[in-house]
């Protein structure tokens, strides 16, 4: 931990795919506390907005940005915006995901290579981008967000589960090298999450999911994001290298 460590509202987050879903429950978690709240989007321009507006109304300092993660240039010049705002991040939640369903022998090139860009490539695109600064300043929190199937893999979701599998491997590994500069790696690899990533499934497929969870239901989003906000306070300072999977016991 730095010696003149920023009080945690006094810091800046920058979530990755924060225009819905988990990553808009985060951006609102650390807008709470008035944290300096950056909300990455792609294409959702108007959702990311009323995810803004939200965070706003907590008295938080807002800033939206579009990039896609996939491009490096896009990055380097959300970094840039960043930079000429005065909000370079502290704390860098990688959120941004998509997910594919299907069997394996019906999955395309495009389709594996797309999924893997994002899931993957611009997750270490956005590290690579904003770890320097935190090293600089011996201070850090990456929060990497994967999911259960990472861990347990899922039939049908080859794609997404080898994602995560190498989201988790990733947070390992850096951990270890970032450690020495106070800076920690975790993941955080959510069970089934009521939001949109299940809206393929149909509602007798819900209730069977349910009954599978020892817990009978789907998680918030809120409960996925107090666990990304814990992760990222000063006191978890020596939290580093871990996957969390909050799913309500379902795989354990």
């Amino acid at each position: 931990m730095g010696k003149e460590m920023k009080p945690i509202g006094e810091m800046t987050v920058l979530i990755t795919g924060a225009s819905r879903g988990i990553g808009a429950a985060i951006a609102e978690r650390f807008a709470s506390v008035r944290m300096n709240v950056i909300i990455h989007y792609m294409n959702s321009h108007e959702a990311a907005n009323e995810v803004a507006r939200r965070c706003l109304e907590h008295g938080a300092r807002v800033l939206t940005v579009s990039a896609d993660l996939r491009d490096k240039e896009q990055i380097l010049r959300m970094k840039e915006k960043l930079q000429s705002h005065g909000m370079e991040p502290d704390i860098l939640v990688n959120n941004a995901g998509v997910s594919h369903y299907g069997l394996l022998s019906d999955v395309t090139e495009a389709e594996w290579d797309s999924l893997m860009s994002i899931n993957l490539k611009g997750m270490f695109l956005c590290t690579q981008a904003f770890m320097d600064r935190m090293i600089s300043q011996r201070f850090g929190r990456i929060i990497n967000v994967s999911s259960v199937w990472g861990l347990s893999g899922a039939s049908c979701e080859v794609l997404y589960s080898t994602s995560k599998g190498g989201v988790n491997a990733f947070t390992k590994a850096l951990a270890k090298e970032l450690a020495p500069s106070g800076v920690t790696v975790n993941a955080v690899a959510p069970g089934a999450v009521d939001t949109s990533m299940l809206e393929h499934l149909a509602s007798d497929e819900i209730r069977m999911l349910e009954d599978e969870i020892p817990a009978g239901r789907l998680a918030h989003p809120d409960e996925i994001s107090s666990l990304v906000y814990f992760l990222a306070l000063p006191e978890s300072g020596y939290i580093t290298g871990q996957v969390i999977s909050p799913n309500g016991g379902w795989v354990t």
